[in-house]
């Protein structure tokens, strides 16, 4: 009786132990909530810019020309008081010695409250630039400059004929403009197509930029007098005698193909993705263009972004252990990223995270306010976005609980070291299974978007972790400089509750390899229970996969008898990983319009699951007018997986 009830209170340790163990982990919710600001009826709030103001006053400028002023902003009834109106689409709001400036389309603007009504009754043109009245002309900013003066940038606009390429039809498109107080205007950089997010952070400008023809994947960028950031447009101003740059249309086109091609009929052909093609990447162009600035990071498309937006430092005391790092928007996805920097050799590059998503449209403007809380202003009316609304003021809150996450990713001589928020699990760091890593880039060309090239898995050959579990150096094989390293950690568990990291996938950057010392594969765990023998597996054989708790052993899945009955289509949670991996649910919802078109929508179509396929790889954005995005080429969807997306895709139309 005595053995009987110790092995049962055994037993009952051992159970409490494993429950405790499968405790689900947290999600983003759980350490930084979104709250919707209360709106009164009337404003429609398509925002365009943001700024805290040195009472806490929050300043609102909006897509329809309007500016509010919005007191106790972080209250459960804040005030909104309109400051100014009859603007045009300003994207871009900066407070500088009690008066605000504006980004309209076609002017750097001051309003002034002369009266001290609580509405501005000067509105001063600082600067004037000239427009071509395409639409697509935005103009973003001001940003405030060490000494004062404000940073504006211009988007281009695009063909007639050749609506896919981007045109600088009127000076300083496509370009950052440095304007002083007193209206004088110096061009600053060019390379530029759609910077929709530059910011002043520690007195360095830095910008983002989306896909598009030229640009692979968003990323930010460093911007100093002088660069070229990559897109040819802006070229078209470099020999006025005030450029910074003096890289010419005619130099850049004798070193890469613009790809300006007419067939028989004389008409203009719109460039497609080439497969097994000798493509250029961006980084091989800098022995030929020395003012090309490469990015720092790169915001892999379609994973952390499609439409990024603007980039803000987190504060001191703000969002726990990010404090200092970079959170990026992204106007598409409705998400906010995260960047961590570091400079190598003199070179800035860092890592890549997803920070928070579910926002309920696109996110274009950030401020901080008061209390250490995030101001996320939002729109999406032409360009399209998740989440349910065209626009919006949500404010995102810390719970001050620390979340399990990767804090920071480092390059080191032999690979990367992980710095974890809390201490790891070391059984579960110290296995080489835990990990993976790739490495890819995209390609530079005229094309719209780019596939991913050059994949490679790496060989992860050991790991050291810290003593105080809050670090993990990897030594990976073959680091290629340039490229983005996709660093994958999802058997890595916390020390406390044994959880999984919260966002187990870091994109690091590597424009440099540092140098140093190397660690001894003496010093590092080598152990892989991925290649440990499974059961009923022939003697001394291995599968090479890791074993997954609890899975059961099955017979293959007999094929389909030729000339048999037909297959079903497969159901979503079939294709569910596939939409993911390709990133197709960045742009695509099964029955909702977003940056793409619904699902549903393209099976109404009727294309056979062969024509889909072949749009997959070689998307036609004409047979989809109303999208402002095009959709990239993906080329790197197999025949199989794509079929299978296909088929599923056609379902939706019984």
């Amino acid at each position: 009786m005595k053995y009987t009830f110790k092995m049962l209170a055994m037993l009952a340790l051992s159970f409490s132990f494993t429950t405790g163990f499968a405790q689900e982990t947290p999600k983003e919710e759980d350490f930084f909530k979104i709250n919707k600001v209360r709106i009164p009826e009337g404003p429609i709030l398509e925002v365009g810019g943001l700024v805290t103001l040195p009472n806490g006053d929050l300043g609102i400028s909006t897509r329809r020309g309007e500016v509010y002023i919005v007191e106790n902003p972080t209250s459960k009834n804040p005030y909104f008081r309109k400051f100014a109106s009859g603007l045009h689409e300003i994207l871009g709001l900066a407070y500088k010695d009690g008066a605000l400036y504006c980004a309209q389309r076609g002017e750097l603007t001051k309003l002034i409250d002369k009266n001290q009504d609580g509405k501005a009754d000067v509105y001063e043109t600082i600067y004037a630039w000239p427009l071509s009245g395409h639409y697509h002309e935005y103009s973003f900013g001001p940003k405030i400059a060490k000494d004062g003066s404000f940073f504006v940038t211009g988007n281009v606009a695009f063909g007639d004929e050749e609506w896919w390429r981007g045109e600088s039809r009127v000076p300083m498109r496509g370009w950052t403009m440095n304007i002083t107080e007193d209206g004088k205007m110096q061009p600053w950089a060019t390379g530029q197509r759609s910077p929709a997010g530059p910011n002043v952070i520690d007195g360095q400008l830095y910008y983002t930029d989306n896909q598009g023809d030229w640009f692979g994947s968003g990323a930010i960028w460093q911007v100093n007098k002088g660069d070229f950031l990559g897109h040819p447009a802006g070229l078209r101003w470099t020999g006025r005698a005030d450029s910074p740059v003096k890289l010419t249309t005619e130099y850049f086109n004798s070193k890469i193909d613009e790809r300006r091609t007419r067939n028989a009929e004389g008409r203009a052909i719109k460039p497609e993705n080439r497969v097994n093609e000798n493509f250029k990447m961006l980084w091989e162009m800098k022995k030929d263009f020395p003012e090309l600035r490469l990015p720092s990071v790169w915001l892999p498309y379609g994973i952390l972004g499609i439409s990024t937006s603007e980039p803000v430092k987190i504060p001191q005391g703000a969002f726990g252990p990010f404090e200092g790092q970079i959170l990026v928007g992204d106007q598409g996805m409705s998400i906010i990223s995260r960047v961590f920097f570091e400079t190598v050799n003199g070179v800035e590059q860092g890592a890549s995270f997803m920070f928070r998503s579910g926002f309920r449209s696109g996110v274009l403007r950030m401020a901080w306010g008061t209390d250490n809380s995030l101001f996320v202003g939002e729109t999406n009316r032409g360009w399209g976005s998740a989440g349910d609304a065209n626009e919006g003021l949500e404010r995102l809150v810390y719970t001050n609980k620390v979340p399990f996450e990767m804090k920071a990713v480092r390059a080191m001589p032999d690979g990367f070291e992980i710095e974890f928020t809390k201490p790891v699990d070391l059984k579960s760091a110290e296995d080489l299974a835990s990990y993976d890593v790739e490495s890819y880039l995209y390609k530079y060309h005229p094309v719209y978007g780019s596939p991913p090239i050059n994949k490679e898995k790496l060989k992860i050959k050991g790991v050291k972790v810290s003593a105080d579990g809050l670090r993990a150096r990897l030594i990976v094989d073959n680091l290629r400089q340039y490229y983005i390293h996709t660093i994958t950690i999802d058997g890595v568990r916390s020390q406390e509750n044994f959880y999984s990291l919260v966002h187990p996938i870091a994109y690091y950057t590597l424009n440099s390899i540092p140098n140093g010392e190397k660690l001894s594969m003496s010093d590092v765990s080598t152990k892989n229970s991925a290649n440990a023998p499974v059961a009923n597996a022939a003697p001394g054989k291995g599968t090479g996969k890791k074993p997954v708790a609890g899975a059961k052993t099955t017979a293959a899945a007999p094929k389909a008898v030729e000339g048999g009955a037909k297959a079903a289509a497969p159901t979503y949670a079939q294709v569910k990983g596939l939409l993911t991996t390709y990133t197709c649910t960045a742009c695509h919802n099964p029955t909702k319009r977003q940056i793409g078109p619904a699902f549903a929508d393209v099976a109404k179509r009727k294309y056979t699951a062969e024509k889909i396929l072949s749009l997959i790889h070689n998307p036609q954005p004409q047979n989809w007018p109303g999208y402002a995005t095009e959709m990239p080429p993906m080329p790197q969807v197999t025949k199989e997986d794509g079929i299978k997306i296909a088929n599923w895709i056609n379902s939706l139309n019984k």
